[in-house]
Order: C-alpha cells, then structure tokens, then sequence
C-alpha cells in the first residue's frame, strides 16, 4: 500500500509561482530518497529536484536552479517543491517519486530511472 499523491499544480503566469506537496501513505518518507520528476508532452522524464532522506543536500537540474526549492517534513509525511519565477517551459507533469536510500542511490537522485515508487503526477501549466 505504498502510495505518493501529489497536489497542487494548476495554471500561472509566467513569472508566477506554484508549491507542490507529495503526501505519503501507507509508508513513512524517512528513510527515503525524494525527486520530482517532470515530463512534458512528448518528452522523456526528467529529473528535477532530489532531497536526501535526511533532508540534506537537495539537488537541482540547472534549468530550475535558483527558482526551484525542494523541502521535506517528515513528521507530515510530505514533501514539497517550491517553484518561482516559473516558465513556459517548466510546463509540465509533475511526479513525485522515491526511493529506499541505500546503496548511495542518493548520488543518482538527478536520473528518472533511480525512483522505485511513483505518484500519479499533477499538471502545471505556465502560459500567459
């Protein structure tokens, strides 16, 4: 009964913002390696952001850095991506996923393929 639902994608305006929230169930994210991962139409899955599962040590794809803040709150069983200064191009499905952290799987967090476990994505669109 391992589930990740995410929430809270929608439309903006350029330049606007959006937070992400990914709620587990049935499982607890701390012992967890934490990504969203995006994919655009067309497009293959792209790693975006990955937080270990102690909360430290958050990586970023160079198209999101210094707009894109990812967090955890473990006693919520939550994760979140904050997103500003968005772009057309971050238009996209979001996906929450993870993954056990062992074996520095931690390392690979900025590649799609590491994730074990996958919500079922929520949609944002930038577009004026």
């Amino acid at each position: 009964q391992l589930q990740l639902v995410e929430s809270g994608g929608g439309l903006v305006q350029p330049g606007g913002s959006l937070r992400l929230s990914c709620a587990a169930s049935g499982f607890t994210l701390d012992a967890y390696v934490i990504g969203w991962v995006r994919q655009a139409p067309g497009k293959e899955r792209e790693g975006v952001s990955c937080i270990s599962s102690s909360g430290g040590s958050p990586n970023y794809a160079d198209s999101v850095k210094g707009r894109f803040t990812i967090s955890r709150d473990n006693a919520k069983n939550t994760v979140y991506l904050q997103m500003n200064s968005l772009k057309p191009e971050d238009t996209a499905v979001y996906y929450c996923a993870a993954v056990e952290d062992v074996l520095q799987l931690f390392r690979l967090c900025h590649k799609a393929n590491t994730y074990r476990y996958w919500g079922q994505g929520t949609q944002v669109a930038v577009s004026s």
